[in-house]
């Protein structure tokens, strides 16, 4: 079974109301799928966005994933009817072994937001906007809003979109540091996939190891990452997809990674 019969037949199974999975070669695609209630955040979506997750991050086929919306918005946040008290809801997306890229086409509120926060990289299209309105309402972001964000852009462009509650544009997100790239509205999923594809032509162990090696950096003091770092290098030494990397460069052509 080829890695794109692996997802779409579990999508089959699964029956997904609040999002779609696709998979074409090396690169999945997770869709919001409710476009005409916002694509809005609920418990359903959680669920099925675990499920999602799960099923990619366990497919050795798939090498890169990306997350984008049917509509024109993103996400407008969450139902109202998510319980405060829960885990964080959108770990999944930063546990999954793959880099993901959000495709933020517009709008991106509250839990929408927090939700493109858990992805490894965000590309929006221009005329998006994006905030964290909570304490216009008496609230704190309760989805990681409060901790990515800082973590992305610093803690004084943090606290300034938190406190405030504002909405911000596209560019002033891109000068932040808050997305990588812009894009026109229409070339917005083109651009994101030929980014997809050029991640995905790179060792998959190695993306894997790359994105694990920030992900875990970032909990860690300096001295601790930077030994973790190693770890995870000496490891890649032994395996057959750096052997393979080492002879493409000396044979100056391109290298054929298997993920081993």
């Amino acid at each position: 079974m080829t890695p794109s019969d692996a997802i779409d037949t579990l999508t089959t199974l699964m029956a997904f109301k609040t999002l779609r999975l696709d998979a074409d070669g090396p690169i999945a695609v997770i869709t919001l799928a409710r476009p005409d209630s916002g694509n809005r955040v609920d418990e359903a979506f959680l669920r099925e966005l675990d499920e999602a997750c799960a099923a990619i991050n366990d497919d050795a086929g798939v090498r890169v994933a990306i997350l984008r919306a049917e509509g024109d918005v993103f996400c407008l946040g969450g139902d109202g009817e998510r319980d405060a008290g829960q885990p964080q809801p959108f770990a999944c997306l930063e546990a999954m072994g793959q880099p993901i890229i959000c495709a933020l086409n517009g709008e991106a509120m509250s839990a929408g937001l927090e939700l493109a926060l858990a992805c490894d990289v965000r590309i929006a299209a221009e005329g998006a906007t994006i905030s964290l309105p909570e304490t216009a309402q008496g609230q704190l972001p309760m989805g990681g809003g409060t901790q990515r964000l800082a973590r992305l852009v610093g803690r004084g462009e943090a606290l300034r979109m938190i406190l405030l509650g504002e909405e911000i544009d596209a560019a002033e997100a891109y000068r932040i540091g808050l997305v990588s790239a812009l894009a026109p509205k229409n070339e917005l999923d083109e651009n994101v996939r030929t980014l997809a594809e050029r991640m995905a032509r790179r060792g998959p162990l190695a993306l894997r190891y790359a994105k694990e090696a920030v992900r875990r950096g970032l909990e860690q003091p300096l001295d601790q990452a930077l030994r973790y770092e190693t770890d995870l290098t000496v490891i890649l030494q032994s395996t057959e997809d750096r052997a393979e990397g080492v002879s493409a460069f000396l044979e100056k052509r391109e290298p054929k990674f298997e993920g081993k």
